[in-house]
């Protein structure tokens, strides 16, 4: 009987080492992109809340005489100048879409797998700034909270929880994840919606309050298939989230024509959407350098600043 158990653990135990070492990797990959590219870019893009007092020091050429404290350069009999630091204690929130259409992929990467790497590098770059991190997954409802907080022990459980979460949920609510959202973070926050964005739904109510209570971006990760379907033939299709089946006869150009219609309809709607709350949107396709589209954005938030 003891033999027997063994043989049932050993493959366990494999699952996890394996698990564990996919794990490093991502960690390696996503720390190292954020400590070389990312951690100024965030820092740039998400100000603090303020700047706060830190010290005095001597008056230097160029600097600007309307730091100058009068009463210790009174005292000293020499130029002083007041030294103010940023102050951060800022909060990342992650709204990451566990729905079962991000467990596709055409290509070398399933839309998870990116999504679980941009969250790690948003993670990583956020607690090199000294901020703290919470995540919020979602299906077609709010699915788990991870209260914000600080530390690489923190954040390894966040991309090990994105890395094995299975959602049996179908569908996706954006509006859902949203009204969680704003009643948790009471207090300003940095936030990233993470989704393929497939909701037929109209969230622009909720969108707008976070919108307007939040530094909140959205980042859209598809594949380039769900646009640009190819000659197949006949196929057996399955709707990720609505888990129905139907056969498609791809070679039917009024078929791949209507996929790619509606496909960018869906991106035109979303697009207005966070455009009408003010918010940044970004689409990233599983196959681009999503390494260079999150820069440009990281970009394109400074300049707005």
């Amino acid at each position: 009987m003891a033999a027997k158990d063994k043989q049932v653990q050993a493959p366990q135990a494999d699952q996890q080492t394996e698990k564990q070492k996919k794990l490093k990797r991502i960690e390696i990959k996503t720390r190292k992109l954020s400590n070389q590219v990312f951690s100024g870019s965030y820092h740039s893009a998400f100000k603090g809340r303020g700047m706060s007092f830190s010290e005095v020091r001597e008056y230097q050429y160029g600097d600007d005489i309307r730091s100058i404290d009068w009463n210790v350069t009174a005292r000293a009999g020499k130029p002083f100048i007041k030294v103010f630091e940023e102050e951060r204690e800022l909060t990342l929130m992650l709204i990451i879409d566990v729905s079962r259409s991000t467990l596709f992929g055409t290509q070398t990467e399933f839309k998870k797998e990116i999504i679980e790497i941009i969250s790690g590098i948003l993670a990583f770059s956020a607690i090199t700034n000294n901020d703290k991190v919470g995540v919020i997954f979602f299906s077609d409802k709010v699915e788990r909270f991870i209260p914000a907080k600080k530390g690489k022990t923190h954040i390894m459980r966040i991309i090990s929880e994105i890395d094995g979460f299975e959602s049996q949920q179908h569908g996706t609510s954006i509006s859902g994840a949203l009204k969680y959202f704003n009643n948790v973070n009471k207090k300003k926050s940095i936030a990233f919606l993470i989704s393929d964005f497939m909701s037929q739904e109209d969230y622009q109510k909720e969108l707008n309050v976070s919108a307007r209570k939040h530094d909140f971006i959205g980042i859209q990760i598809y594949d380039k298939r769900e646009r640009l379907m190819e000659d197949v033939g006949t196929v057996l299709i399955k709707d990720a989230e609505s888990g129905l089946e139907f056969f498609a006869d791809t070679s039917d150009p009024k078929l791949r024509f209507q996929i790619q219609k509606s496909f960018d309809e869906q991106q035109r709607k979303t697009k207005e959407l966070f455009g009408k709350s003010g918010s940044q949107y970004v689409s990233i396709d599983t196959t681009a350098n999503y390494v260079t589209e999150l820069m440009k954005m990281f970009k394109e938030r400074e300049i707005r600043r």
